[in-house]
């Protein structure tokens, strides 16, 4: 228990509030601040940036205050995740911890034969080539060679932004193609495909099983008393070192809500903003391809001890919504 208790502890500030709210936070207000909504990457990113700004500032103002639920029912309280977020983001690279081939590689859980039955792996690696396909195509359509990228001031200066330390005004994303100067579409899709992905896909894996590993405190612990035993004789008894009555209710509630998905499946978007006849076809042929890797997930989940739907593209929202 007190294991999972860091665990949750990692997970909440990192792998869920860091790595995905707050990142893509900062991607979203440059996306804004520096592409116009005529230019087409605006128009790819828009729809994953939908209710972003609003979710986050609703966890500002009723999760992460002094008092509020991260203190009362997180160990780490709200000063230690935000301690943890600063920790863990200072290391975060797009090349890296964005992009999820490199993501395996680099936690070494790439090796289905080391590590079968991983099943965030193997479906969340169909969507991220699907995911990848769908950008390389959208991009190649608007930049034919290298000197459209470098005639295009806007996207320059976007991902020049994403770069620059943030001491300096930019959002200091590590791992951005030549330190945000990008020279060739594998640049473009490389950064598209990390926040595609991270809003969407990332986002759900973190997100969406928090009431199945929360609500019952004794297996997956965010609020603990005491400090952990250090001989097997301990003396105090499990029950003591778990929440109370209202805490756990509190947990169960909050975690519930965070559950729940209010929002259109990936490819169904809430907001249209793509209108170009070449464009369309695109955008419909990653919806063909969605609906088969739905088809496929469906049907691993009937072999699967434990089915995992988690990453079934119907349900998987556009944008980090809640």
């Amino acid at each position: 228990m007190w294991y999972n208790n860091a665990d949750a502890a990692y997970h909440q500030s990192l792998t869920h509030l860091g790595s995905t709210h707050l990142n893509m936070e900062g991607m979203s207000i440059s996306t804004h601040r520096k592409l116009s909504v005529s230019h087409p990457l605006f128009k790819l990113l828009g729809p994953h940036f939908l209710y972003l700004l609003s979710i986050n500032n609703l966890a500002y103002t009723t999760l992460l205050p002094p008092g509020g639920w991260v203190d009362t029912s997180m160990t780490t309280g709200a000063k230690g995740m935000i301690e943890l977020v600063g920790k863990g983001m200072s290391e975060w690279r797009m090349d890296v911890d964005g992009t999820l081939p490199e993501d395996l590689k680099n936690r070494r859980v790439d090796d289905v034969s080391a590590l079968p039955n991983y099943h965030y792996r193997d479906d969340a690696l169909l969507l991220y080539e699907a995911i990848k396909n769908y950008v390389t195509k959208y991009v190649n359509l608007y930049y034919k060679s290298p000197k459209d990228i470098a005639g295009d001031w806007e996207l320059r200066s976007w991902a020049k932004e994403l770069s620059l330390r943030k001491e300096k005004g930019g959002v200091g994303v590590l791992g951005i193609p030549n330190g945000g100067d990008l020279k060739c579409n594998e640049d473009i899709v490389l950064v598209a495909t990390c926040i595609i992905y991270t809003c969407s896909v990332t986002h759900a894996a973190a997100n969406f099983l928090q009431y199945e590993q929360y609500a019952f405190p004794a297996n997956y612990p965010s609020l603990m008393a005491g400090s952990p035993p250090t001989t097997k004789d301990a003396k105090m008894a499990i029950i003591d070192y778990l929440p109370g009555k209202a805490e756990t209710l509190d947990i169960m509630v909050m975690t519930n809500i965070l559950s729940l998905r209010a929002a259109n499946g990936l490819g169904n978007f809430e907001v249209q903003y793509v209108y170009d006849p070449e464009a369309v076809d695109i955008v419909n042929e990653f919806r063909a391809k969605l609906k088969e890797i739905s088809k496929t997930i469906q049907s691993r989940n009937k072999s699967r001890k434990h089915p995992y739907d988690i990453l079934d593209p119907k349900l998987i929202p556009n944008s980090i919504s809640i």
